[in-house]
């Protein structure tokens, strides 16, 4: 009888090593090859033009009364002039004054078009911090190599990179087979109500579906997925949703002599940790899947053995991705408790305590959810909750030949890069255009490091020149592929 036992486990367990074994090294690559490009820019040319764009001070301000529009106007003005042949052969139009909507004609207006989409507003200098710049924000400075000031990755280099790709492809004669719509927004850095919301309402209201939207999103990124030596192009196929949770109490007010056991602070303080210690379900899923799907047969081993094997290892993968915040966040709903209200003076119990919880969602995770598990959690009858805000996006094919167009764009441009999906934690114009197309893409074709994302709404925004002149190449092939 042991020897059966024995022999049976020792029979599951070589069957367990075939398996796995199999599926570690029949991974297929899921990466096209590259087709290096022989796009030739005029660099010094097309690096002065971004230089000049970072000048224009176009600043988006929550209070919209701040805003100078004379810079956004005198904006579109320098496009005007540094582009001629674009505003020769495209047929442009304004939406609220300053939003920008390019038509590309191709040659069979009968297939759909696609859509490639921008923002040239920009976020406000940080007051204070303008000294610590190494060149004036909005001065445009190129030195060492790089371009400096406000917009030079988030988001003019995305406008100025699409336009000096379509100036190029016009000065080689070339036309698209079908519409290419070129989208430009003002004010998406507070919330893109005007700027693209506008364009893909007026789209849509005139019947246009696009194939798809490139927008940006992700980048270029080094040492993001364990196992994988290479630079991950990682493309957005989703970004998460944005809401705010609101927890109120009142009652229980009086001297701080005399205090109940539970106070108002108390209570809030209790259910915010309640949240912190209990979290969303974590769950291998949707985009964060697909990303594995991508990256695993470029992996070495044994971090290729693993995710190779996802659904055996699932667990212990969740349990690694959860050590960091941020890839704990490509797996659940994250808890950001951002501001607590209460009390105003030492002595005195406060009648009311509040506080304000961030939540980035997961797709498939509705507010209604959100505010039930939030209440359920709490298990406080006595706290208001209120949870407003936005679901994440719809999540965008891997499979399509938009999705491989994107791909094969940024291979031969980067073609060391693997090119993978992900799923976009901030919030970008993107989700504007799902109601004109069912595939919308996010990525901006520059490789980035993380010292590069912590100044991209702070201080010293930058951008190598190589990088700049690459996102031209990209937006070249990706006119070409789609094409």
């Amino acid at each position: 009888m042991k020897k059966i036992i024995l022999y049976t486990i020792s029979g599951l367990i070589i069957i367990f090593i075939v398996v796995t074994g199999y599926n570690t090294l029949t991974g297929k690559t899921k990466q096209p090859e590259p087709n290096p490009t022989d796009v030739t820019i005029n660099e010094e040319k097309a690096i002065t033009h971004l230089s000049q764009a970072i000048t224009y001070k176009t600043i988006s301000y929550q209070d919209r009364k701040k805003v100078n529009f004379d810079e956004f106007s005198s904006f579109i003005d320098f496009l005007q002039t540094t582009y001629p042949k674009v505003h020769e052969n495209l047929e442009l139009e304004r939406i609220n004054n300053y939003a920008l909507i390019y038509k590309w004609k191709g040659t069979n207006s009968s297939q759909k078009p696609i859509g490639l989409t921008s923002h040239y507003d920009v976020v406000p200098v940080l007051e204070g911090t303008e000294t610590n710049w190494e060149h004036e924000p909005f001065g445009g400075a190129v030195a060492d190599g790089k371009i400096f000031g406000r917009g030079t990755l988030d988001d003019k280099i995305g406008v100025i990179g699409i336009l000096e790709a379509v100036e190029y492809l016009l000065g080689e004669d070339y036309t698209p087979e079908r519409d290419v719509y070129l989208m430009f927004g003002f004010d998406e850095e507070i919330g893109g109500e005007l700027g693209a919301k506008a364009i893909a309402k007026t789209l849509q209201n005139r019947g246009i579906q696009l194939e798809f939207v490139l927008d940006e999103g992700g980048a270029i990124v080094e040492n993001m997925v364990p196992g994988v030596d290479q630079p991950v192009a990682v493309i957005g196929i989703a970004e998460k949703g944005s809401a705010i949770a609101e927890l109120t109490i009142e009652g229980s007010g009086g001297h701080s002599s005399q205090p109940n056991d539970h106070t108002n602070i108390g209570r809030i303080a209790a259910a915010i940790a309640k949240l912190e210690d209990t979290q969303f379900e974590e769950e291998l899923r949707g985009p964060v899947n697909d990303l594995f799907e991508f990256v695993a047969p470029e992996m070495s081993f044994p971090m290729k053995y693993v995710f190779a094997n996802k659904a055996i290892f699932k667990p212990i993968i969740q349990k690694i991705l959860l050590k960091e915040p941020a890839t704990a966040a490509l797996l659940r709903t994250t808890i950001a408790p951002t501001i607590f209200q209460a009390g105003e003076q030492y002595n005195a119990l406060p009648e009311k305590a509040s506080a304000i919880i961030n939540l980035r969602l997961m797709p498939g995770d509705s507010l209604e959810y959100v505010e039930k598990f939030i209440k359920e959690t709490i298990d406080d009858e006595d706290i208001k909750v209120t949870v407003s805000g936005n679901e994440a996006s719809k999540v965008s094919s891997v499979d399509s030949w938009h999705f491989k167009s994107i791909q094969q764009a940024a291979r031969n441009v980067y073609k060391e890069a693997i090119v993978a999906p992900y799923l976009m934690f901030a919030g970008s114009d993107a989700r504007h255009y799902d109601q004109i197309s069912d595939n919308t893409y996010r990525f901006l074709p520059v490789l980035i490091t993380g010292d590069d994302l912590n100044k991209m709404h702070g201080t010293n925004e930058q951008v190598g020149k190589e990088n700049f002149i690459n996102s031209i190449k990209f937006y070249v092939e990706i006119i070409k592929e789609a094409s």
